[in-house]
């Protein structure tokens, strides 16, 4: 008997059909997330599940009595209870690599969105209020050529963004890092800095950080005052490496400059979030790696970490 899989988001024609060489099965094809109560249902009695985000904690394991694998649709796995898995030996991956280029795209567009302040613009010019001007600064925003990048996190989407920046834009980059990249230095001409050092010194500071214990709200309020107050902040991480709170006193006191953020600690965010009232702050609801393409390649590489995992191989990309 082929083992069985519950799929709970929607996948392409493509993916399906190579399930369908190896496993049972079952997909929730609707454009609504899953239910928790239905998704506990499902799992019952599967061997394994793909899935993008979903929390995997000791009570939905207690729920799947036969389950093997969790497949991750993420290069994060912050959602992975790593203990309990770890406990009931079920093997856990994530799919890294396929979205690097596509996650670097995007957090480049989000800096020049705020610097060039595209979206409150475009806002400005539906609204009808585009008139004749001349001395004010209402549609005056930020050069990215030639200013300079602090990027915290260089991995491999770090060093994608720092590729765009030094070779089409010609920024200074420096970077933060738990392991200095000397090849990349070498390669791109980024300059290794402590964490002070660049928050200091960058005209942007983008967050690229995984999140973990020790990165969790790593950029707070003291991080913050040590900015410049022209500096664009760009988090395009996760929502929970930085305190929220003070990235929106940090805006409302004017201690910096703007904002682009792809990540909130609370997704969706919360429709009285201030930071969604604040003209001088670009957001996105994490939409890193949401084009055709990546989504379908991630969906593959989920799909094959699951086939290896299930056939008693070792999963390219195992993280428990």
């Amino acid at each position: 008997m082929k083992p069985k899989v519950f799929v709970s988001q929607p996948i392409s024609q493509e993916i399906k059909d190579y399930l369908a060489q190896y496993c049972d099965f079952k997909i929730w094809d609707q454009k609504v997330p899953i239910k928790r109560e239905d998704l506990l249902k499902e799992i019952a009695d599967v061997d394994g599940l793909i899935t993008s985000g979903r929390r995997i904690t000791e009570n939905l394991l207690n729920h799947a009595p036969n389950l093997k694998v969790v497949s991750n649709l993420s290069v994060g796995y912050n959602n992975f209870d790593l203990e309990a898995m770890k406990s009931r030996n079920v093997i856990g991956t994530n799919t890294p690599g396929v979205l690097d280029e596509t996650v670097a795209d995007l957090a480049f567009g989000l800096m020049l969105a705020s610097a060039r302040r595209i979206v409150e613009m475009d806002q400005l010019v539906k609204a009808g209020k585009w008139e004749p001007t001349s001395g004010d600064d209402r549609f005056v925003g930020v050069d990215v050529y030639g200013a300079t990048l602090g990027i915290i996190g260089m991995g491999r989407i770090g060093e994608a963004i720092a590729r765009r920046a030094r070779l089409g834009f010609n920024m200074d980059v420096l970077y933060y890092n738990r392991n200095r990249k000397s090849d990349t230095e070498e390669e791109l001409g980024v300059k290794y800095s402590d964490l002070e050092s660049l928050l200091k010194q960058s005209d942007f500071v983008l967050l690229m950080t995984p999140l973990t214990p020790e990165t969790e709200r790593m950029i707070g309020e003291k991080e913050f005052k040590l900015m410049k107050k022209s500096a664009i902040f760009i988090n395009v991480s996760r929502g929970q490496t930085i305190d929220e709170q003070a990235l929106i006193a940090a805006l409302e006191n004017k201690e910096i400059h703007a904002a682009a953020l792809d990540v909130f600690e609370q997704e969706p965010v919360n429709k009285d979030n201030p930071l969604l009232k604040m003209p001088n702050v670009v957001t996105t609801p994490h939409i890193g790696s949401a084009s055709r393409k990546t989504t379908d390649a991630m969906a593959m590489k989920a799909a094959t970490n699951m086939v290896a995992a299930l056939s008693g191989k070792e999963p390219e990309n195992r993280v428990v």
